[in-house]
């Protein structure tokens, strides 16, 4: 004969409960830089406690908010923060578009320049104004001659992860001052990822 069920109150005791993982949503604003760095981030760090979703539009700033907005009310998944990634560069809409995540309960990863910055400081600081990602990119190069903006290999940014921290923290110790050039706030999202 099947064993009954305890009923509630019966002294039994439940094992322990799981906590499920926090979810983390990542909307890049391009098709592939961002996204292969963050998927080589997620696979690297394999942390437990945290589930991360990339996804890669390229746009504007603004276009990349509404696209987050729209992502997280599909309703299909959960996710416990919402992040915007995308660069000042040339784009005219990147006050409009902090102003309208934040008012969406969007986190914004912001570089200025661009990305590559961030990816600069895997390898050295850098302090110097740089008008375009034009003119980052032979900085770059001088630490990874074959970089290709459409091929990321993360295993070269691996282990400059926490190099990249600090020196972005130096550069803007808030993470959010989107106006300062050079600056990154990428730091604050990879600290989310892996925190646990």
């Amino acid at each position: 004969m099947a064993r009954p069920f305890p009923r509630e109150g019966s002294g039994r005791r439940r094992g322990p409960v799981r906590r499920s993982a926090r979810t983390l949503l990542i909307v890049c604003g391009s098709k592939e830089t961002e996204r292969q760095y963050f998927q080589g981030l997620r696979e690297q760090l394999r942390n437990p406690a945290v589930s991360v979703v990339v996804r890669g539009k390229a746009c504007s700033p603004t276009q990349l908010v509404a696209y987050a907005k729209t992502q997280r009310s599909l309703g299909k998944d959960s996710f416990d923060e919402v992040w915007c990634v995308f660069d000042v560069d040339q784009f005219p809409d990147v006050s409009a578009a902090v102003t309208a995540a934040r008012r969406a309960g969007i986190r914004v990863a912001v570089s200025h320049p661009c990305f590559e910055l961030w990816l600069l400081l895997h390898f050295a600081a850098h302090t110097a104004h740089v008008a375009t990602y034009k003119a980052l990119l032979p900085i770059l190069r001088k630490h990874v001659p074959e970089y290709d903006k459409t091929r990321i290999d993360f295993a070269v940014y691996r282990d400059g992860r926490t190099d990249a921290m600090e020196r972005a923290r130096k550069l803007d110790s808030s993470g959010q001052d989107y106006a300062r050039n050079p600056s990154t706030g990428v730091w604050q999202l990879v600290e989310r990822m892996e925190e646990r």
